[in-house]
């Protein structure tokens, strides 16, 4: 994640924020063009909104907009569950995250509304990482066949439980991830040393590039080499893995016990630790993070680029590894568990850097004639 700064008086501002707390100015993120801007009314504009509802028109004072006018998106000024501004030639009451959301749960309490927008917290943080690597998706209702839609359900009295996954362009997240105390009783008993919900997300999206990214192209072959052949039955692949468990080396071999389950999985796991990786670098980057230690043969880390730019896997890795050193060092330093609880072996590592390569194609591609950012 990037840092960024109100545009009105330069204090530092975060993603998820919808004002300054320092003078006031109401803030928007514009995904286009990776920032957060701070908007003032369009006291002198008095026609109807692009989408015909009337709403306030905002101007915003960074250079990159040209004066133009902006609607904040429905979600935010009616629901306050987003920050997301719109063009106000856009005819969209939604923004463009939004619009990816087709279900969202019950309203009736106000314990639902509190979830839906920790859900959409969570998505908007992945989409941002989406944007920065060109991968953003396109909504269902704009591209039937290859676009993307979230459902936020919920588990219902005698009903079936809710399953969180992915199928064919549809991602159901089980509302209940976003209240931790549940997310905690389930990270024990699935004996997980680390789920988040934005983890959930990011896991989910990589089946959804699987089938973007890999199915049915040149890099079929590479992606079996390092993961297995994903026409394996995924069902009975499963209810072993339930039924017996890991294999006793996973962990020399996998990323996460779930990932030694299928081929798809262990890429749908390696695709979130990949953006795990890419998006706490980002952070460090923007921050300036460094390490100079006192002692010379503790590791030292300076970030010269963002991981958009990194040149190498093996660049970013050796960064991680520095990182995640202090990270996990500074936890315990305060009596809490590691920030980092993984160990990164070599067929791990070349699954990352396999992400890595696929990922960069993607972020430093041409983008298409007449195509929008």
């Amino acid at each position: 994640m990037k840092t960024f700064h109100c545009d009105n008086c330069a204090s530092q501002v975060f993603f998820e924020n919808t004002l300054c707390e320092h003078c006031g100015w109401l803030l928007g993120c514009q995904p286009e063009f990776q920032i957060i801007s701070s908007f003032a009314p369009a006291a002198d504009v008095t026609s109807i909104a692009g989408d015909g509802s009337g709403a306030q028109r905002w101007r915003s004072i960074n250079p990159v907009n040209q004066n133009r006018l902006f609607r904040q998106c429905r979600n935010y000024v009616q629901e306050e569950v987003c920050n997301w501004m719109i063009d106000d030639a856009d005819d969209n009451a939604l923004c463009a995250s939004c619009r990816l959301t087709s279900v969202i749960p019950s309203l009736a309490t106000e314990q639902n509304r509190i979830l839906w927008k920790r859900l959409e917290v969570a998505k908007r943080r992945l989409l941002h990482t989406l944007w920065t690597l060109q991968l953003q998706p396109m909504s269902k209702p704009e591209d039937p066949r290859a676009g993307l839609t979230f459902e936020f359900l919920e588990d219902v009295p005698h009903g079936p439980s809710v399953l969180t996954g992915h199928a064919a362009g549809v991602i159901t997240i089980n509302v209940a991830e976003a209240d931790p105390a549940y997310r905690e009783q389930m990270r024990a008993q699935m004996a997980e040393p680390y789920r988040t919900l934005l983890g959930h997300f990011r896991h989910e999206s990589g089946h959804y590039y699987f089938d973007r990214l890999i199915a049915g192209t040149p890099d079929i072959d590479a992606f079996r080499r390092l993961f297995g052949d994903e026409t394996a039955n995924y069902g009975d692949s499963l209810q072993r893995h339930y039924d017996n468990g890991p294999p006793p080396d996973w962990n020399q071999q996998f990323v996460s016990v779930y990932a030694s389950s299928h081929p798809w999985e262990d890429w749908a796991e390696t695709w979130a630790h990949y953006l795990h990786m890419f998006d706490t670098l980002e952070t460090a980057y923007s921050c300036g993070v460094q390490l100079r230690p006192k002692n010379r043969n503790e590791q030292a880390m300076t970030i010269d680029s963002s991981p958009v730019d990194a040149l190498s896997f093996d660049e970013l890795s050796k960064e991680w590894f520095a990182l995640t050193y202090v990270l996990n060092s500074l936890n315990r330093s305060i009596g809490m568990p590691d920030s980092y609880p993984f160990t990164l072996t070599t067929p791990v590592l070349l699954k990352l850097a396999f992400v890595h390569e696929v990922v960069m194609r993607q972020a430093h591609r041409e983008p298409e004639p007449g195509a929008q950012a």
